[in-house]
């Protein structure tokens, strides 16, 4: 036995020890797993996005011990075990692998994708859209819906279409702005958000990310704001907007 075999036997030894012995443990179900699970996995995000690979390493253990928990809760279920989640995991990857395990040829990565995609539909999904989950957040929503879409072809030719689309949703957001219906302000607002998440696709930046990056840089530099006004005895409320700016300025000059 390996180390990777030795390692999984152990946690999966410590899950049915835990089950079996510990109260809390034994009191949980899928339902009261579910809300940590999502909790987990915004904190492996969170750590991907700091490069902080000892966090990862921790997150994805974390996650892991989910996965393990899930499993040993089917196993009592009868309904499957940890066995036919890889194995299940094993055939879907090669299955939608033929340009491995088959005799199709690819040239790149986006036609695996539309490969993918079309595999997906022959295996009985039922829209192209169908595996986007609902309670995904927006923005990441509207990458992945616009992704699936342009595996079958449903998208704009090049970059210079991408972004007169988001010229015309301004526009037309402007519009409503002038004709003051909240309604329709909030529509078209949402409209420049999805038209700005598809120039993302075509910048291949991921926008879920690139915001997160954003707004951690701005707790950066707010924070420095609010400690320097602390340092000089001052409260953020009673400062101006021009001595606020003027420190902001000041953190991006030294690289906050």
């Amino acid at each position: 036995m390996n180390n990777k075999t030795a390692a999984f036997e152990r946690i999966l030894t410590i899950m049915n020890e835990l089950r079996e012995q510990c109260p809390w443990d034994k009191k949980q179900t899928i339902e009261t797993l579910r809300p940590l699970t999502i909790e987990e996995t915004y904190e492996l995000s969170d750590v991907i996005l700091r490069n902080d690979w000892k966090g990862i390493k921790e997150e994805l253990g974390d996650i892991l011990l989910h996965v393990v928990f899930y499993a040993r809760i089917g196993e009592e279920q009868a309904e499957f075990d940890i066995a036919d989640i890889i194995n299940t995991l094993c055939d879907k990857l090669i299955a939608r692998h033929p340009h491995i395990y088959g005799d199709i040829t690819v040239k790149d990565d986006e036609e695996v994708k539309k490969n993918w995609e079309m595999l997906k539909l022959k295996e009985g999904k039922r829209t192209v859209l169908g595996g986007v989950p609902s309670s995904l957040p927006a923005l990441i929503k509207a990458y992945r819906i616009q992704d699936k879409a342009a595996q079958v072809k449903f998208e704009w030719e090049n970059i210079e279409d991408v972004w007169k689309k988001v010229e015309e949703e301004k526009q037309e957001l402007r519009e409503a702005v002038s004709d003051g219906d909240p309604l329709k302000i909030e529509e078209e607002f949402g409209d420049l958000l999805f038209a700005m998440v598809n120039y993302s696709r075509f910048l291949k930046v991921d926008a879920e990310a690139a915001l997160e990056r954003t707004n951690i840089k701005f707790m950066r530099r707010f924070n420095f704001i609010e400690e320097r006004a602390n340092a000089s005895g001052k409260a953020l409320s009673s400062m101006t907007l021009e001595e606020m700016d003027a420190i902001w300025n000041e953190a991006k000059q030294i690289g906050l």
